[in-house]
């Protein structure tokens, strides 16, 4: 077996911010919408604008690590460079709830929307097409994925163009101009700001993702400055797109009384403002939007397993390889793809429930990092800007997923210590190994 681990560096900026946008997955905003409009009293775009915010102090302390640390592994090499080893294994092995399952979701979720589709497919053959498909891109060269999504984000993209087009006109036609040139969506009689807090915090899901493109350091030419860029214009340009759709479904929708299932509200908002038609190509939309995501997440999933497997003697030898021709992790894209196929056997709910723990692990470590490594470490507080990078901005980023954690789902957190004991287990079990082994010597 060939072990070759180096990896071409032939991924540029906007390449890696199109990865990280469709890992983003942008038409999550018209699934989330009804709820969110009901929790902040139909102030969405508002809220969309507040969890960007508390997002972006996370981002800055991610680009501020990747400058130190330009090799690839995101949470877990950062961690583990500052705190050691047995910490960043801790971190990375929480963050792989977050990578290794999110392609399983879009698995399911593919199922779910050929079904509507194809109703004569029975789901698990439409999930193993999917899948496949999938995994197969994802042994490609990488650039390959990279320009394949441009295709995959565009085309939902200008379906909302086109969405926006029609409430405009639809809006503009009924009731004239003064409907549409207002900021109602983004002031209302409501003012009150714990809805807000309360809103934002569902939506900062919605941000997963922006973090996963440190994962591609090791693709990406001169990753210390293309990475942090990247990192800040992936988070920015999908709170862009959240807030201007946002924006025009509130002008439609000033408050989610018209729903019928304000909890999946998409169906009603696209057959309301476009007809049956265009809420049949919008569905299709939706599913290369899925097909993007699952693209980018399952090549990110690869990577961390590769970074951590090959870091580790037990592993490195199938984890570690890369193919020489494709320059992919081949077998961490197979295993992923392995694991992508389970979800025949599995629930939409089961799966969702875990994601959030490995991320928001992901999210404190960064911040903390920043802080113990530039403001404890090194003591750089000299300036107004050291203390506003090495301390303000990774203690509001804290913050931010602080609120995070206080609305995780009480299942999530159980089952996320569950999977964080059996990495501890491992690490004894590691440790012990290690030290038999010396004393044997």
């Amino acid at each position: 077996m060939q072990s070759n681990t180096t990896s071409k560096r032939n991924l540029s900026l906007w390449q890696v911010v199109i990865i990280g946008i469709a890992y983003m997955t942008p038409m999550t905003v018209f699934d989330t919408f009804g709820i969110v409009s009901g929790v902040t009293y139909g102030r969405v775009p508002l809220t969309y604008l507040l969890a960007l915010v508390a997002v972006l102090f996370t981002a800055q302390s991610y680009g501020r690590l990747v400058k130190e640390y330009p090799s690839s592994g995101s949470a877990y090499t950062y961690t583990r460079s500052i705190f050691g080893a047995h910490t960043g294994f801790m971190v990375g092995w929480s963050s792989l709830l977050d990578y290794i399952l999110l392609p399983m979701i879009n698995s399911l979720l593919a199922g779910i929307y050929l079904q509507s589709l194809l109703p004569a497919v029975p789901v698990w053959v439409s999930i193993l097409i999917f899948t496949s498909l999938v995994t197969f891109f994802n042994c490609c060269n990488i650039k390959i994925l990279a320009n394949a999504n441009f295709l995959f984000v565009g085309l939902p993209v200008l379906l909302m163009v086109v969405f926006i087009y029609m409430v405009v006109h639809d809006l503009s036609s009924s009731h004239g101009i003064q409907r549409v040139m207002t900021l109602a969506p983004l002031l209302n009689q409501h003012h009150s700001i714990m809805p807000l807090i309360s809103g934002a915090a569902i939506l900062c899901f919605s941000y997963l993702g922006f973090d996963a493109v440190t994962t591609l350091s090791g693709e990406t030419e001169n990753p210390s400055g293309i990475i942090p860029k990247a990192i800040f214009y992936t988070a920015l340009s999908g709170g862009v797109i959240f807030f201007v759709a946002a924006w025009f479904i509130q002008l439609y929708y000033p408050d989610n009384s018209a729903f019928k299932n304000p909890t999946e509200a998409l169906p009603e908002i696209v057959l309301y403002v476009g007809g049956r038609l265009f809420q049949s190509i919008f569905l299709v939309a939706i599913l290369c939007n899925t097909f993007a995501s699952a693209l980018a997440s399952h090549a990110s999933s690869a990577r961390l397993l590769n970074i951590m497997g090959k870091e580790n003697r037990l592993t490195s030898p199938v984890f570690g390889y890369i193919h020489p021709k494709t320059n992919t992790p081949l077998y961490c894209v197979l295993l992923t793809g392995i694991i992508s196929l389970s979800s025949i056997f599995f629930g939409l709910d089961t799966a969702v429930s875990l994601i959030s723990f490995g991320a928001l692990v992901a999210f404190s470590s960064v911040n903390i990092c920043v802080i113990a490594k530039f403001a404890c470490q090194e003591k750089r507080v000299a300036s107004f800007r050291d203390i506003f990078n090495h301390l303000i901005s990774p203690c509001c980023g804290l913050a931010s997923v602080a609120f995070m954690w206080v609305s995780l789902d009480h299942d999530a957190f159980v089952l996320g210590s569950v999977w964080a004991a059996a990495g501890l287990v491992w690490v004894i079990y590691n440790s012990v190994s290690k030290s038999s082994v010396m004393a044997s010597e």
